[in-house]
């Protein structure tokens, strides 16, 4: 650690957990719920944009197309919320807030980053399917419930109780009713 007293230099300090502390899980877990519950809306106008636009007439018709553009949309989404804000919809009614690791305002790339990285609450649970053979329904969708659960109990093991991919990337969730909306990073 340098020599620098803490509170000084253009960045600040460094944020603990003392200072800005994590949602608990559970609520970082209702936000993640509530999102799920507005992105099947999004994905739903998304997907019909997409049929509409391109002329599918059957569901596997174009599937791998639609795949793709439903990924960029989630993409869109999360990207531009986290940088206007750090909040999305959901996570402001949670009062949840992304911050880099300095406190400040997430930048774009760093926000593409968390989001590919984000891909890990699900990637194993579905490869574990994959290899077991499960086509989907019931099974499949508890698979990936263990998996996120798995996932987000595995924060419990961070000493800030940081999700994983938030570590990779240099971003952290705080409480936003503790954490004054973040200025950009300098440039």
């Amino acid at each position: 650690m340098s020599g620098v007293a803490p509170g000084a230099g253009a960045a600040g300090p460094a944020p603990t957990s003392s200072r800005w502390p994590a949602p608990s899980l559970a609520r970082r877990l209702a936000a993640f719920l509530y999102e799920g519950v507005l992105l099947f809306g999004v994905l739903m106008v998304a997907g019909g944009l997409y049929s509409v636009t391109t002329g599918m007439r059957h569901a596997l018709q174009g599937q791998a197309g639609l795949q793709a553009f439903l990924f960029a949309v989630l993409g869109l989404y999360f990207v531009w919320f986290w940088t206007h804000g750090g909040q999305t919809v959901a996570m402001k009614a949670w009062h949840v807030r992304l911050v880099d690791a300095h406190g400040r305002a997430v930048g774009r790339g760093r926000a593409l980053v968390r989001y590919l990285l984000a891909w890990l609450w699900f990637v194993p649970a579905l490869a574990a399917a994959h290899l077991a053979g499960l086509q989907g329904g019931g099974s499949v969708y508890g698979l990936l419930a263990v998996g996120v659960l798995v996932y987000a109990a595995l924060s419990l093991l961070h000493p800030e109780r940081q999700f994983w991919h938030d570590v990779a990337c240099g971003t952290r969730l705080v409480d936003a009713r503790q954490h004054p909306v973040p200025r950009p990073a300098p440039r």
